[in-house]
């Protein structure tokens, strides 16, 4: 790991540092010292480097510990109701930009649920679910940079890219060749992927309301809302692929089934 970080590039983006020592679980005591017997850095310049490290940390979580140089998964900035976004401006917790990052967030927590019970079904379908989580974080982001406070270059940061839609739809288009007609309602059923993948879309549908709020306010790319409903779509006939692919039957809607009319 040390080898990522010469001490000339330390500087260039805290950030990434930050959350690049994060993500591989070293503490920054630790990294110095792989600095310091890797490149025979003198310990003045490594004490140096602690701090910046230590400042870099704390710019990507908001909470380091001392002692340890260890990121902290609490922050307690939000303790107050309120919480910022890319473009450091802090809302409560209660904005409509806020419901619509739950809501991604929570689309992709269940596309994850989904994924698990179709890597048992078919490899193709999961890399693309698979895909489909990192997307939705680019979603996030975008959702998280509001267009009328961000500056120019977070607003490039985070541009959507369109060719995610068009992707969707190729992958919609040859997971429908193979499937029977639609001529009926389904309910969601046909195996365990099959039905969690219909809750997936259920929540993307709720994302997308959630979204084009935003839209409405021309506070995000309108990719954004075009993809989340294209999403939709796309985890609609991979729940119907799925129970295909597993051999299960999916259940016909039939009007007025298990109803009782008292006259």
């Amino acid at each position: 790991e040390a080898r990522r970080f010469p001490l000339k590039y330390i500087k260039i983006n805290r950030i990434v540092v930050g959350w690049t020592l994060g993500s591989c679980g070293m503490s920054i005591r630790t990294l110095c010292c792989c600095l310091r017997r890797k490149f025979g850095t003198p310990q003045s310049k490594l004490n140096n480097t602690f701090v910046c490290l230590l400042t870099a940390k704390s710019s990507a979580s908001g909470s380091v510990s001392m002692a340890t140089g260890k990121i902290r998964v609490y922050t307690r900035t939000g303790d107050k109701g309120t919480s910022s976004l890319f473009t450091g401006e802090r809302k409560p917790k209660y904005d409509p930009v806020f419901e619509a990052l739950g809501a991604v967030d929570e689309l992709n927590a269940n596309i994850g649920v989904a994924l698990e019970y179709c890597r048992q079904i078919d490899a193709e379908l999961s890399a693309h679910l698979e895909e489909t989580q990192s997307v939705l974080i680019d979603v996030g982001a975008n959702v998280a940079t509001p267009q009328s406070s961000a500056n120019a270059a977070q607003l490039d940061r985070v541009k959507f890219n369109t060719d995610h839609v068009q992707a969707l739809e190729a992958r919609i288009d040859k997971m429908d060749e193979s499937l029977p007609p639609l001529r009926n309602f389904i309910l969601p059923s046909g195996g365990e992927a099959s039905a969690f993948l219909h809750v997936a879309r259920a929540v993307c549908r709720r994302a997308e309301r959630a979204v084009a709020a935003l839209l409405e306010q021309d506070e995000i790319d309108p990719s954004v809302g075009i993809y989340l409903n294209r999403l939709g779509d796309f985890l609609f006939v991979a729940a119907r692929y799925s129970a295909l692919k597993a051999g299960k039957e999916e259940t016909i809607y039939k009007k007025g089934v298990g109803t009782k009319i008292n006259k």
